[in-house]
């Protein structure tokens, strides 16, 4: 099927799929050896996160503080060579150990612009601890599962169908097809000779399995209303042309497999453990904003979630 036809990308539907195809030549099938296994790599030896690296000015900078610098710094060094990033975040540690010592030996910590912002750095990090011990590290798989299912009860039954088209440029050859159609002629046969979609000049106009809101609406609404095994009796007109629909088959669709979507479930449990964490937190915490307006806004926003 030509994919223009399809207005709803699988990704919109939270799935997404990859499909690959791979062809050889009759020549290149005849020089294809059998893949040879590729030998194991060798266990990494375990790090001492307490194993001194590099030494300034007498400070020792250990694995764990290198790890760190390079979990922080990744995506700077994302563009180098995997061997090189190890020395990359060594130099940077490097760099910004100078550095502060010299913030410190100008009186640069003791500014109270810096003080605000070094208490409010210290802030996000513990909100994020919070989150990542008490919220996320806190998740079971049940929960992710109950959330799943929950989602799954929740979600109104939907038909899908599976139909043929036969696309032309103007009404009166939509016309004179249907009424080919009524006297009897075979609606794959007339959709090879006449579509003008290319996918459908081989498969009689397949179009395959889809449901609501995945084609352009005019086709959708004409193509849901027929039944079973029925064609359109008048011509449906879309932004690409003119329609002959015919519906092969419905089904109920099958909601997706618990492997595929538990991601999402479980970004849906952590959200909700975070919001409820948070609203028990402010309940019980005493927060005054004088300005009125900008206490409705904050109240408004907050309400909104």
């Amino acid at each position: 099927m030509s994919l223009s036809f399809r207005r709803a990308s699988l990704a919109s539907l939270g799935l997404a799929f990859g499909l690959s195809a791979l062809s050889l030549s009759p020549l290149m099938a005849q020089e294809t050896k059998p893949a040879q296994p590729e030998a194991a790599a060798p266990a990494a030896a375990p790090v001492d996160p307490n194993a001194v690296v590099a030494t300034i000015n007498g400070e020792k900078l250990t694995e764990a503080d290198l790890a760190l610098a390079e979990g922080e710094l990744s995506q700077q060094f994302a563009q180098l060579p995997p061997e090189q990033r190890r020395a990359a975040a060594l130099s940077a540690a490097i760099e910004i150990r100078v550095m502060a010592k010299k913030a410190i030996d100008s009186g640069l910590d003791k500014d109270a612009d810096f003080q605000r912002r070094m208490a409010f750095l210290q802030q996000r990090a513990l909100h994020g601890e919070v989150v990542e011990k008490e919220v996320v590290g806190k998740v079971t798989d049940a929960e992710v599962r109950a959330r799943y299912d929950q989602e799954i009860a929740n979600t109104p039954p939907v038909n899908e169908i599976h139909a043929r088209h036969i696309l032309v440029k103007t009404k009166e050859e939509a016309e004179a097809i249907i009424k080919q159609l009524d006297g009897g002629a075979d609606f794959q046969k007339l959709a090879n000779e006449h579509t003008s979609d290319p996918s459908g000049k081989s498969n009689g106009g397949d179009l395959g399995w889809f449901g609501p809101g995945q084609m352009v609406p005019e086709f959708d609404k004409a193509a849901f209303a027929l039944d079973v095994g029925k064609y359109s009796k008048e011509p449906v007109q879309s932004q690409f042309g003119w329609h002959v629909i015919k519906v092969e088959d419905k089904r109920a669709k099958q909601p997706p497999a618990f492997d595929d979507v538990k991601d999402q479930a479980k970004q849906a449990v952590i959200r909700d453990k975070y919001f409820a964490m948070v609203k028990e937190l402010r309940g019980a915490a005493k927060v005054e904003i004088p300005d009125a307006k900008l206490k409705a806004a904050v109240d408004t926003m907050e309400n909104g979630k």
